[in-house]
């Protein structure tokens, strides 16, 4: 269980070098009294681990930048890969701001040559919501849902792929969450493409991952109470699974499963040392009396014969 005396930590990535699992999350202090106040507060924390249990504390990896930025805010949730043309770890990650009295969240990228120390791109943020396809500021909303990128390349094209969070343009407030896509032949420079699914039917999809499992494509993805659609009855707070024809989809949202890992929210899967699929979340039940600011020990999963995850 990964939790600190002073600060509270939630939405968490993962990435193994091989000898130790690397874990950044986002964190804030205690101080704030309130948990909820943690979110326009956040930086990105770092420990490793060798059983995914037992965690050490390493220096933070980012805070938010000095005012005029992009990032100026807060910096939330991301993903690492590794870059074999440069051999540089890439961290992308979501920049807050808060213009015209709204929210608005783009996408941008540190490295680092070994996962400690983390150096911004200058020509940060790479990729933000297009309100061609997106709804944005631009489009009349005062928040822009642009954030959780899963980046990963794909044989298919040779292309690296980021999937992120965001709601499609004109959409219904509790349905038009959505997959949005961007592609890059570098890491650096990305384009971003129309969505690879229309209304999800849910008000948000955040911290999207897509895996594949004894050969089946999976997508795993959370919700909270608030963004539920009312026409969807015996949903919950929780984190979620949806089968996947591919790493782009289709996604089959009309599978959706919930994966009952109870009160275990923003998720990552990921593979431990025997080749076991597990589940890492931070714990926060069913209302804010009950979120604890730690990320649980490893829950082991299975795939079920309908393409979703459970506890196993």
């Amino acid at each position: 269980m990964l939790e600190l005396a002073d600060h509270w930590v939630w939405d968490c990535w993962l990435f193994d070098d091989g000898d130790d699992f690397h874990i950044f999350f986002l964190r804030a202090s205690k101080a704030l009294l309130d948990p909820d106040r943690r979110h326009f507060r956040a930086s990105v924390g770092h420990a490793k681990s060798k059983d995914l249990k037992t965690w050490t504390l390493l220096p933070d990896a980012l805070v938010a930048a000095d005012a005029p930025a992009w990032d100026e805010v807060a910096t939330w949730t991301g993903s690492v890969v590794k870059n074999p043309d440069d051999n540089l770890y890439y961290m992308f990650y979501t920049g807050v701001t808060r213009p015209k009295g709204g929210i608005v969240q783009q996408i941008g990228f540190a490295t680092s040559p070994d996962l400690i120390s983390w150096t911004r791109n200058p020509n940060n943020p790479v990729t933000s919501a297009d309100p061609q396809y997106y709804e944005t500021q631009e489009n009349g909303d005062p928040d822009t849902n642009w954030r959780d990128p899963w980046v990963f390349f794909d044989e298919r094209d040779n292309k690296w792929h980021m999937l992120n969070t965001a709601d499609i343009k004109n959409g219904g407030i509790k349905t038009r969450a959505t997959v949005a896509h961007a592609i890059s032949s570098n890491l650096k420079t990305w384009e971003v493409l129309p969505p690879l699914y229309g209304e999800a039917g849910f008000g948000q999809v955040e911290v999207i991952q897509v895996e594949k499992i004894d050969g089946k494509y999976v997508m795993v993805f959370c919700v909270a109470e608030h963004h539920l659609n009312e026409h969807k009855p015996g949903f919950k707070s929780g984190t979620y699974s949806v089968p996947a024809d591919s790493p782009t989809g289709p996604f089959h949202f009309d599978r959706t499963d919930i994966i009952d890992a109870d009160g275990i929210y923003a998720a990552r899967i990921f593979q431990d040392r025997s080749g076991q699929w597990v589940l890492i979340g931070f714990e926060a039940g069913q209302s804010t009396a009950e979120f604890t600011g730690r990320i649980c020990d490893p829950i082991p999963l299975k795939m079920t014969p309908d393409g979703t995850l459970k506890v196993k």
